[in-house]
């Protein structure tokens, strides 16, 4: 039987798999994708804690964060592409030339 410390402990290794991803990452991309695996990760420990303690604060609390989630991918992909059709790259290294 599945317990509430085994999806604690997904949730861990997903936010840590997260984390890594982005601290070794040099493109902006990928850490676009890092900020959405530690989101879900963050929103396994809710479902599950809010499941064992038969509350649906957590259940909505992570409805309000693949919605928050939702406008970042939004926003952050056309500040991408903008910043793809302008410099053909995706490297934080050239970050530093996006002045005015």
């Amino acid at each position: 039987m599945i317990v509430l410390n085994h999806y604690l402990l997904l949730s861990i290794i997903i936010f840590a798999i997260g984390i890594i991803g982005i601290m070794r990452r040099k493109n902006i991309l990928m850490i676009f994708f890092s900020t959405e695996i530690l989101l879900n990760a963050a929103n396994v420990g809710l479902v599950a804690i809010s499941k064992y303690y038969n509350d649906l604060g957590g259940q909505v609390f992570a409805l309000f964060i693949i919605a928050i989630a939702a406008s970042e991918v939004a926003v952050g992909l056309g500040l991408l592409i903008i910043w793809y059709r302008k410099h053909n790259n995706l490297n934080l290294d050239n970050l530093n030339k996006m002045n005015g």
